[in-house]
């Protein structure tokens, strides 16, 4: 069953995309193959997997793909679940075949193994004592259970303290962050250090240092409420610091920040457009600033998204863009490792230009969404990612997620319904993409341009367009239907390492402006990239 954060079965909760599982109280981590054969199977339930299949789908994460090499990763995924191929409760063997996923999803469960309300934790607490030392473990739960109850009381409605009941408890990401308070009776005094961490990144964020005078509960509050303060002021200058950068005002609440860089970062936001001249003007004046360097990235990437696609830019100013945006980015990397924000503007900048860093873009987006999992920022890059790799089932729950995060955000809704459109689109799925594109000829938000192209781009080759839309590819004439070509192929079809799933995406369109115009539509390397050949 889908919860609000991850599937469970049996004693195994999965993360909704399998970037990680929790497993008796145990966090599980995957490898990029181990997590697209994951996605494969558990999305496909009781149904058989054919070994070419499996291999497709793990084709574009390992160069060194294979029949075994299929074998090799289920193995070793049913090693992490616990699983057995004689006596399976997960993955069973259809010998000759291939694999099925056989678990039944559990009755209603907690998200991750842990106490009540850790899904939605802002602070897990656990004590580490010393095995056996039962005096001092109830000493530390009268800590614990006075440190909880006084921070508790000074965070605001919403954000929740938890208590986590053992040392491997602190040990999982079971809230946002972890405090792990170890204690140790020297015997003329109790040495207590508390270590606050991020859950998912399990970075170090400050380690604190309690000292503890000698008498009952009564003696223990006026330290606790000192520590208390200490932490709650480094959470909030850890939240606060997650969400600086682009020019995201830091005097307001830190939900309305989060929610202006989602919208900035995710969306092709005009905004990036207007602020050319100032940006450009603000480098002259501060050339050493990377967060001021990669706004102006976001400005030449707005003037190569939001062109008109019937007007389009030359090839060669579009070279000249990239290139700027490639070094800039790249000359940023050492100066942003503090700023998770920017990492994920960078991440998103590389993956767009799309020089061979998608590796690089990977690891700077996993690990800026390690530190803002509370943010959408980085569902949009992240779904793009799993895309370009050719994993569509885990790119579509990126975008879903996104959707159901959007709330009150039209444009960011839009933005995570045109990707979806384009990944259904890519993975050849006409019977969700019907679903996936019907929002584009009603949502207001949805810009007439980008309306027109989602129309062509769904429309099967042989199916009459809206007539509306016919007129608009006519009126265009032989050079627009090229610019338009062009730029959906560099916009939103380049970046997959599929031929085939760019073909998917391409085929409507290349047929229906071929059909208005003639075979001289089509860019020469368009063809070569989709492996279509033109017909007139």
């Amino acid at each position: 069953m889908l919860q609000a954060e991850g599937l469970v079965f049996g004693d195994v909760v999965l993360d909704r995309s399998c970037l990680f599982a929790h497993r008796e109280g145990k966090q599980i981590r995957f490898t990029r193959s181990e997590r697209a054969l994951l996605l494969a199977l558990s999305r496909n339930p009781h149904r058989l997997m054919r070994r070419s299949q499996l291999l497709d789908t793990i084709a574009s994460a390992d160069s060194d793909t294979s029949d075994r090499n299929v074998d090799f990763l289920i193995n070793r995924l049913r090693a992490k679940l616990g699983d057995s191929a004689r006596a399976p409760r997960y993955i069973a063997t259809q010998y000759g075949e291939g694999y099925v996923w056989i678990a039944t999803p559990s009755s209603p469960a907690p998200v991750r193994p842990g106490p009540a309300g850790a899904a939605n934790a802002l602070l897990a607490i656990a004590a580490v004592v010393p095995r056996h030392d039962r005096h001092l473990a109830n000493r530390a739960d009268v800590i614990i259970g006075q440190m909880r109850d006084v921070m508790a009381g000074k965070l605001g409605a919403g954000q929740s303290v938890i208590r986590a009941g053992s040392e491997e408890e602190a040990a999982a990401p079971v809230a946002r962050y972890v405090l792990r308070v170890s204690l140790q009776d020297s015997g003329t005094r109790l040495n207590c250090t508390a270590t606050l961490r991020e859950g998912p990144s399990r970075r170090i964020i400050r380690a604190f240092r309690l000292e503890f005078a000698s008498g009952g509960a009564a003696a223990l509050l006026p330290e606790i409420a000192r520590a208390a303060d200490d932490i709650l002021e480094a959470l909030r200058r850890n939240l606060a610091e997650a969400s600086q950068g682009l020019g995201t005002p830091t005097d307001q609440p830190l939900e309305i920040r989060l929610r202006a860089a989602t919208t900035l970062l995710s969306a092709s936001n005009p905004q990036w457009l207007e602020k050319g001249l100032q940006l450009r003007a603000a480098r002259e004046q501060d050339p050493g600033s990377a967060d001021i360097a990669l706004q102006w990235c976001l400005h030449l990437f707005a003037r190569l998204v939001l062109a008109n696609p019937f007007t389009g830019i030359s090839r060669s100013e579009r070279d000249g863009l990239e290139s700027e945006v490639e070094a800039t980015v790249l000359d940023c990397l050492p100066l942003i490792e503090a700023s998770p924000l920017l990492m994920l503007t960078a991440g998103k900048l590389l993956y767009f230009v799309d020089r061979g860093h998608l590796d690089l873009a990977e690891d700077l987006v996993e690990r800026a969404f390690a530190r803002m999992a509370d943010s959408a920022a980085a569902l949009p890059v992240l779904g793009q990612l799993r895309q370009a790799r050719g994993d569509f089932v885990a790119a579509l729950a990126f975008f879903d997620r996104g959707i159901e995060m959007a709330e009150a955000a039209p444009e960011f809704e839009m933005h995570m319904r045109v990707l979806k459109c384009i990944a259904v689109l890519a993975s050849d799925d006409r019977a969700a993409l019907k679903v996936a594109a019907a929002f584009a000829y009603e949502s207001p938000f949805c810009p007439p341009d980008l309306s027109v192209m989602i129309a062509v781009l769904v429309t099967p080759a042989g199916q009459p367009l809206p007539e509306a839309v016919s007129r608009v590819l006519i009126a265009a004439g032989p050079e627009g239907a090229r610019n338009a070509i062009e730029y959906t192929y560099m916009t939103s079809v380049r970046h997959l390492a599929s031929v085939e799933a760019r073909a998917n995406i391409m085929r409507g369109l290349i047929a229906h402006l071929t059909g208005l115009h003639g075979a001289e539509v089509i860019p020469p390397f368009v063809l070569m990239g989709t492996g279509l050949i033109a017909t007139a």
